[in-house]
């Protein structure tokens, strides 16, 4: 959703306008996918790729075995191909469309080669979704020997099963659909925006940053040269984290009650992100949600700044020595935090994927990113905030140590493959929550706590893994069990309204008026 780079300018005889700065940002803001049309994932272009392949393999008669004869493949590999689990070197394609006699524009055009090869597509995708997933049914291969007629009826079942399912999240469906199609975006790039890394920079050296933590004197020192005052008042409305006063250059913090605390420098940094990317009032909730990633990625950005992070990085990839706590304390932040600017700077920099999780202690995830193909659980849209975390994996595993004072390692073995975990754990207001960062087992020789002999075995989505009950248990208890659930209010609430969500804005501009003055 493309948004204008600059905030619009103050006019002449505005309170704003004389003697401040002109706060308009010089850097383009990201243009983020509109959630209404989240980008497809590279599997389902795969598949009709491979249908089309196979579509013109048949039509000349040849079999796997000649084929990959032909192009040099074996017929194991050009048949992953042709089902879409793999996908082929240009120079692979290119040969297959030389010996199939057609062009690469015919073997990469994404309409099906036929209304068949559509119902395979269909039923293939519909089956891979989490939804289906979780159900623990078997899969149904479409094979020639299988009826069209059968084929349109699966796939009929399983388009009225995801529109059930739709349906029974259409509360939070805007919010959730957009959250999904920004986390997809991110995946794309490695959770890696060159564009507000170097607007953190520039910034940084307006406050006169040179290594080691960011002071508080320096990000005051990148506010006064936007032209705005921090303040810290105890009657910042509810509502808020911060308030910004454009009329008169302040920005509004809640009391110093931490000395040196990481938490006002991130939030000071937020508010200065709003004019430095030139974020304009948001237009929608997408649009809402694009600006909060965006200005906890700047403060993230300024806080662990690119250059000396990725040095310091670096130097402990070289001595097999990374940790989430060396990162945390170097620079002065939370482990939340430090985690994920990993996720920002490991990939594009060190070459290591990688992947975050944030979880209650109830099991339910709040925050998840990864490039690095673990399967988080995901719900009919491919959300997956609130759905509940395999109970093997150590962000939940970490729960039940008695020692939470140290990083927490552990290697689980999934469908999905081998990964290994650095988790700690920590409270807050809201009640326990856990910390993860996990790589494949191959990357594993990186980090500090490799050589650790905790190891578990997950098989979700399958609910015999850890959702299933004991089947005596359920013969027992489920005639007479009648339990009151927990409700995740974020997931189930509907979207908060007002041009700033969840904001009461009569609050708000109560507030300002109050502190401006006569």
């Amino acid at each position: 959703m493309p948004m204008a780079a600059t905030q619009p300018p103050v006019a002449p005889g505005h309170p704003g306008h004389a003697g401040r700065p002109d706060t308009r940002s010089r850097h383009a803001v990201i243009a983020l996918p509109d959630a209404a049309e989240p980008t497809p994932a590279l599997g389902e272009d795969l598949l009709t790729l491979g249908r089309r392949i196979r579509h013109f393999r048949t039509a000349r008669s040849l079999t796997l075995d000649q084929l990959g004869a032909q192009v040099g493949v074996t017929s194991s590999q050009l048949s992953l191909i042709e089902n879409g689990h793999r996908e082929p070197r240009i120079s692979l394609l290119q040969t297959i469309a030389t010996a199939l006699g057609v062009g690469v524009p015919d073997l990469l055009t994404a309409e099906p080669p036929s209304r068949r090869a559509a119902l395979e597509i269909a039923l293939e995708r519909a089956q891979r979704s989490p939804v289906y997933a979780s159900l623990g049914l078997p899969t149904v291969r479409a094979s020639r020997t299988l009826p069209t007629e059968a084929l349109e009826a699966l796939v009929g079942l399983h388009t009225e099963l995801a529109r059930r399912t739709d349906a029974a999240i259409a509360t939070p469906e805007e919010a959730r659909r957009a959250t999904t199609a920004l986390r997809r975006w991110m995946r794309e790039r490695d959770n890696y925006l060159p564009e507000i890394e170097a607007a953190a920079e520039q910034t940084l050296r307006t406050g006169g940053y040179t290594s080691g933590a960011l002071t508080h004197r320096s990000v005051a020192r990148m506010a006064e040269h936007l032209g705005f005052t921090l303040i810290h008042v105890e009657d910042l409305p509810h509502s808020t984290r911060t308030v910004t006063d454009l009329a008169n250059g302040r920005i509004y913090l809640p009391p110093a009650s931490i000395p040196g605390g990481h938490g006002l420098r991130s939030l000071a940094l937020q508010a200065i992100a709003h004019r430095v990317l030139g974020h304009e009032r948001p237009r929608s909730y997408a649009d809402f949600l694009r600006q909060r990633i965006e200005i906890n990625y700047f403060a993230a950005a300024c806080l662990l700044p690119r250059s000396t992070a990725v040095t310091f990085l670096s130097d402990a990839k070289k001595s097999r020595d990374l940790a989430v706590e060396d990162f945390r304390d170097a620079f002065g932040v939370t482990h939340e935090t430090a985690a994920q600017r990993m996720t920002n700077l490991l990939t594009e920099h060190l070459g290591i994927r990688l992947h975050f999780l944030r979880v209650g202690d109830d099991g339910a995830l709040y925050k998840g990113y990864e490039n690095d193909g673990i399967a988080f659980p995901a719900d009919g849209t491919g959300a997956i905030e609130g759905q509940l975390v395999c109970r093997q994996w150590p962000a939940r595993q970490a729960f039940m140590r008695r020692d939470r004072t140290t990083e927490y390692h552990q290697y689980t073995d999934t469908p999905a493959g081998t990964f290994w975990d650095s988790t700690q754990t920590g409270t807050s207001s809201g009640g326990g929550f856990s910390i993860s960062v996990g790589v494949p087992f191959a990357s594993a020789k990186w980090f500090r706590g490799r050589e650790t002999q905790m190891r578990t075995r997950s098989a979700c989505p399958d609910p015999s893994c850890c959702r299933a009950p004991d089947t005596s248990l359920t013969e027992r208890w489920e005639p007479n069990a009648w339990p009151s659930a927990a409700v995740h209010a974020h997931v189930l609430a509907p979207l908060p309204s007002g041009t700033f969500p969840g904001v009461d804005e009569a609050e708000v501009y109560a507030f300002l008026d109050k502190h401006a003055g006569p």
